[in-house]
């Protein structure tokens, strides 16, 4: 290049120099920031998510590990021990809440005394298990999953529904002088109350079971 002819000036806006590219990059970095920042608090809210996810993930796990352990229990051949009853009642509940009264047609079949008929237990512990069955461990599969919506719970909910659909607490306890007990969707029962059928249903599974307890206030229970 002859000394007539210097170099363009790479800070000038002619063509071939390097403001034009540099000025589109800063261009293009401001537009990604506009559109990034909104996003900020996504981070954070991923975070929670994990959070709740995770307890989830340990919740069902542990659920799993006791359910996965050998083959399905029965309620009504349920050893003679508390302990035994307690454990599969606490089982049951803890599944009931996650799983089966998200179905809206198994919440209002469900009458609040479920506790205390042992056939409905019956077919909510089996279906448990194959729900498990179904959805966990190494031999779980879609074909399973299907057959658990497709027929394994309507049956359950039909059964349920035919058999004990009219029932309620107030039944159970129907004597002068009882307030009336909320309709809804079914309560679960308290701890207490879980306990006190297991320890009946264990030593004294023949005899007229515990009533229900009356509420304190409306959709409580003792």
């Amino acid at each position: 290049m002859s000394a007539n002819h210097p170099p363009p000036n790479p800070r000038t806006g002619d063509e071939g120099s390097w403001s034009g590219p540099v000025a589109g990059l800063a261009r293009l970095v401001d537009g990604l920031r506009r559109d990034v920042d909104p996003l900020t608090g996504l981070p954070g809210r991923m975070d929670e998510l994990a959070e709740v996810l995770a307890r989830l993930s340990e919740t069902v796990a542990s659920l799993a590990t006791r359910r996965n352990a050998g083959p399905a229990p029965t309620w009504l051949f349920a050893p003679e021990t508390t302990d035994e009853t307690t454990n599969l009642l606490d089982d049951l509940a803890a599944w009931l809440g996650a799983i089966y009264l998200r179905y809206p047609d198994g919440a209002a079949a469900l009458p609040d005394c479920w506790l205390w008929h042992p056939d409905v237990v019956e077919e909510l512990v089996w279906l448990m298990h194959a729900w498990s069955a179904a959805y966990q461990g190494s031999a779980a599969s879609v074909a399973l999953a299907g057959d658990w919506h497709d027929r394994q719970r309507p049956g359950v909910v039909r059964r349920i529904r035919q058999n004990h659909g009219s029932c309620s607490r107030e039944r159970h306890r129907a004597r002068p002088g009882r307030p009336p007990i909320p309709t809804g969707r079914p309560d679960l029962p308290s701890a207490d109350q879980v306990g006190e059928i297991a320890a009946w249903w264990a030593g004294a599974r023949d005899t007229t079971a515990p009533e229900p307890a009356e509420p304190v206030s409306e959709g409580a229970w003792t």
